[in-house]
């Protein structure tokens, strides 16, 4: 089977891996949007998680491919190899509805009852995520039996796909061949500082949006990819020469965050969302049956909002977006940004505030490191002496750039909006001599 991409020309599914995408649960992810609300601002962004994933999957292949060029008629390593490609091609199967202002209505976890493996260590009355449905979806439901095929041909278990999304294994046997844990550079390529997954969206986002933001050199990078051993484990590294074009990549997806995905309209949208889901009364929820999730999606969502006389779910509908009152893109607004709130709330007009902050990498920052934040697997740069090219030295990538000493401060954006039309002539003017201070 093979499906025509725009972004990367032919994508080739084998035999065994029709069940999987012609299933249901995945067939899901065709009705729901890679980018929310930004069609309203990108009226092209109506590209899908069902053809990102299958781009993910694509360019994992050819990852791996080049990583492992030497074993590849190894049977042991096309275990892995598709290990990953069905990591990469499902990392987005329990994704909600839109954007992820959809979790805000999910149950606790522990209605969804996860197998118990996923569940060690964890606080059960936590909300739930868009990640613990990927986990349900692949190891326990009717999904699940859509692996048979692969699980015969290679021996692929659905509990360590799901284990290779999460990024933490139980069964680090199943990723190891001759002595060496291949677990941390197959989950670097899933999620990373250059995952697959940012590999595709950025190169994809780009095409739909119509901007060229997000471009960059994807074949140099592919080409330059390194299995670093280290300790026993095998780690993702990128050749020395190939750290500019790492550079470049960043920051495409930097600018594509201040450009396309911060746009006010679709933050504020998202932000109108949320506010339907607080004030209609548990109108739209998400199920914690993962078999009756199979029906959440874009489609079924909207059909909520155009049904609902919830005053948020009409102005989505209608694309209404309470006018951007003020824009700031510094710290040294925050006293002004306090000053609008308090007088907006003092005399009871309602208004959106939009936070948006992004930073080069949620891996590398100044200051404390963030407990979620996972540095176990770090991307590695390849040093090689001209003259002895077997003798390499191994660097972590932060070591390798100044880019994420330049970048190391998030950049935010703070948006406030209100109906400014509703707001009687002294209310405008004390509002704009808030912000005109």
């Amino acid at each position: 089977m093979e499906v025509r991409d725009p972004v990367h020309g032919s994508i080739a599914i084998q035999d065994s891996e029709i069940p999987i995408v012609e299933h249901l649960f995945f067939q899901r992810l065709r009705n729901i949007k890679q980018l929310g609300f930004s069609e309203f601002s990108f009226p092209g962004a109506t590209h899908t998680r069902y053809i990102h994933s299958l781009g993910v999957m694509n360019i994992s292949t050819m990852a791996f491919d080049r990583l492992f060029k030497n074993n590849l008629s190894n049977p042991e390593v096309q275990r892995l190899r598709q290990t990953l490609r069905m990591g990469c091609l499902l990392h987005d199967i329990g994704h909600a509805p839109l954007s992820h202002s959809t979790e805000s209505v999910m149950p606790l976890v522990k209605e969804l009852e996860l197998p118990s493996i996923f569940m060690k260590n964890d606080n059960p009355e936590r909300q739930a995520t868009h990640e613990d449905y990927t986990v349900k979806s692949i190891a326990d439901s009717s999904f699940t039996k859509s692996f048979d095929k692969i699980r015969f041909q290679y021996g692929i278990e659905p509990f360590a796909i799901a284990e290779l999304v999460l990024g933490k294994t139980s069964m680090p046997e199943y990723f190891t061949l001759n002595g060496v844990n291949y677990f941390p550079i197959l989950h670097q390529l899933v999620s990373s500082e250059i995952d697959c997954d940012r590999m595709d969206y950025l190169l994809r986002d780009s095409y739909f949006c119509g901007v060229s933001y997000g471009q960059y050199d994807l074949d140099w990078i592919l080409e330059n990819l390194e299995v670093c051993y280290i300790g026993g484990e095998a780690n993702l590294g990128i050749s020395e020469k190939a750290v500019s074009t790492f550079d470049d990549f960043l920051l495409s997806r930097f600018h594509m965050f201040l450009m396309v995905y911060f746009h006010y309209r679709a933050v504020c949208l998202e932000q109108m969302l949320y506010k339907y889901f607080e004030t209609s009364d548990g109108e739209y929820t998400i199920p914690a049956c993962i078999e009756a999730y199979q029906e959440h999606d874009d489609h079924l969502l909207s059909k909520f909002l155009r049904k609902s006389e919830n005053k948020w779910a009409q102005k989505i509908v209608r694309n209404q977006i309470p006018r951007k009152i003020f824009e700031s893109f510094s710290k040294e607004d925050e006293v002004k940004v306090e000053k609008l709130e308090s007088f907006l709330k003092e005399n009871e007009i309602d208004y959106i505030k939009c936070s948006s902050k992004g930073r080069l990498s949620k891996y590398y920052e100044s200051g404390p490191v963030p407990e979620e934040t996972d540095k176990k697997y770090t991307i590695k740069v390849s040093k090689k002496n001209t003259l002895l090219p077997d003798n390499k030295k191994y660097i972590n990538i932060d070591e390798a750039t100044d880019l994420f000493d330049k970048y190391s401060t998030a950049h935010s954006v703070t948006r406030i909006h209100c109906d400014w039309e509703d707001l009687n002539h002294s209310l405008r003017g004390k509002i704009t001599d808030i912000i005109s201070l």
